[in-house]
């Protein structure tokens, strides 16, 4: 047994928990979709939620001292990026973060490129601020997302690509991306004069051995023309306390990203947020530690059941909680895909064509949450598509 509880549902209803909206008015649906866990946070988080409140005054606030030195400490300790406190940007989400560079280094018009299937709200950030969005195909290898290398140099040169938005660990394929896929990454960006945005909000969630490479670390030039996003949120369970961070080294990018995020108004976080970060980085680490063996165990799981048991083709992640699930070898229309999970299983999972057209006829399955629960969300699943 470990020091932690991962396996009490907490209630989740009554807080207009997003995760849980439909749930709310039906209360036989089990949703496994939104990338947030049904787990208790780490207590020393609770705690400084406890004090915050008892702080009395909810006013404005800074980055502390001490939240960037654990900023640094983590990134350092974890992903052997050091860097100097002066290239960390403080901003209340990494998707806000995304839109910011979209808008502070390209104009309307110019090309924008993603890796599809990948996170809804990259394509969406693209298409609203008024980009050509260019997407960029994975290609599956050995039940993993590759990147055809060949398509992409195509696509910056046929498509005069400006900025290239990178996903790093994948969502929704789980790819840990290794150094030698970065480097040819930063190569072409290099030689064609494309900016690089890396998402890398679930690095500290690479698992079964894969390690996570920060897009800096790789190469000391790559720092010129890219900027790495990333945050506690994902990793502790505390999106809702609102903040991320940029580290943009180049201080030319940085200053351009702080005029935009200033045009926007974005440059105040909450206070919360700020105070969450800094507990989880000091004093999580045991916590994640025991949160990655049970993402594990139920990874393997889900490889295990739904391939002895259904049809359905599972991408097994190197990374996140995030499980890519293909439906294709039964013959029904996305339509039906949509209607039996929903309806006959009382199961909510991602809809995959909201990740790009590839996503046809897949679905994302979110694992974190107690053992019973996800047992319960796979057996529902079983029992309507063994029928088919």
């Amino acid at each position: 047994m470990g020091k932690y509880d991962f396996t009490t549902l907490p209630n989740r209803f009554g807080h207009h928990t997003y995760k849980w909206k439909e749930a709310e008015t039906d209360r036989q649906v089990l949703p496994a979709w939104i990338a947030d866990m049904d787990f208790e946070v780490l207590p020393e988080i609770r705690q400084t939620v406890h004090d915050y409140a008892e702080q009395l005054v909810y006013g404005y606030t800074y980055a502390s001292d001490g939240l960037i030195e654990a900023v640094q400490n983590w990134e350092e300790k974890h992903h052997g990026y050091r860097f100097e406190k002066d290239a960390l940007v403080f901003i209340e989400g990494v998707v806000p973060a995304i839109s910011t560079a979209i808008q502070a280094f390209t104009k309307e018009g110019e090309a924008v490129l993603i890796n599809t299937p990948v996170y809804p709200p990259f394509a969406r950030s693209i298409k609203l601020n008024n980009r050509r969005l260019i997407t960029n195909s994975l290609v599956e290898k050995d039940g993993l997302f590759e990147i055809d290398f060949d398509q992409l140099e195509k696509d910056f040169v046929e498509e005069d690509v400006k900025l290239y938005v990178l996903c790093n660990p994948h969502n929704p394929g789980g790819r840990v991306w290794e150094k030698e896929v970065l480097k040819k990454i930063g190569q072409l960006c290099q030689k064609h004069g494309v900016l690089l945005v890396s998402d890398e909000i679930h690095q500290d969630l690479a698992l079964f051995g894969n390690k996570h490479q920060s897009f800096n670390t790789v190469n000391e030039d790559f720092k010129e023309f890219s900027l790495i996003l990333s945050s506690a949120t994902k990793t502790f369970n505390i999106a809702g306390t609102k903040n991320s961070y940029a580290i943009i080294e180049n201080p030319k990018l940085r200053l351009a990203f702080q005029k935009r995020q200033l045009a926007n108004n974005q440059h105040e976080i909450s206070g919360l947020g700020y105070l969450a970060t800094e507990a989880a980085y000091r004093y999580g680490e045991d916590w994640l530690t025991e949160l990655k063996e049970l993402i594990e165990t139920h990874i393997n799981y889900v490889v295990d059941v739904f391939g002895k048991e259904t049809k359905i083709k599972v991408m097994k992640p190197q990374g996140t909680y995030l499980i890519w699930l293909d439906f294709s070898a039964y013959d029904i229309s996305d339509e039906e895909l949509r209607k039996l999970l929903r309806d006959e299983a009382k199961v909510i999972l991602n809809r995959g064509l909201d990740f790009g057209e590839e996503g046809a006829l897949h679905a994302r399955l979110n694992v974190a949450m107690p053992t019973s629960i996800l047992e319960e969300v796979c057996q529902r699943i079983i029992a309507t598509f063994s029928n088919l």
